[in-house]
């Protein structure tokens, strides 16, 4: 079963679209692939089957999805897709990052500093 840990502050639909595109970047859905049906998506997130509708629809308008009428819908067959939403999901994250950091204290300088040492110590603990 499918749960999401959803935030209270931001809208479920557009939770529900940010799942669908992390499952496209982790290449969970590939391009082409078709998604739940709406029905069956509110079912497994447990929400209310009109929120998933919007979400679709959502992904509608930004051409992520299209709906093929009597077949469902359908993550849309666009190569540079993947590399679009990478740099979206990236951007944001580290536009958050970098906001939280400096209400931290942090200026650019040491926020690198500390990217650069978390980095190398993440190295070492693989090895």
């Amino acid at each position: 079963m499918l749960i999401l840990d959803f935030d209270h502050g931001r809208p479920i639909y557009l939770q529900i679209i940010d799942y669908i595109k992390k499952q496209i970047i982790t290449r969970n859905l590939k391009i082409g692939d078709k998604v739940p049906s709406q029905r069956e998506l509110a079912q497994q997130l447990k929400v209310n089957p009109n929120t998933v509708q919007r979400a679709y629809r959502e992904m509608e308008n930004m051409q992520l999805a299209e709906t093929i009428r009597g077949q469902g819908t359908f993550i849309v067959k666009r190569g540079e897709l993947l590399k679009e939403l990478q740099g979206e999901m990236a951007g944001t994250l580290l536009k958050n990052f970098i906001l939280e950091m400096q209400s931290l204290g942090y200026d650019d300088q040491e926020i690198l500093g500390l990217v650069e040492k978390y980095q190398q110590d993440l190295k070492e603990e693989i090895k």
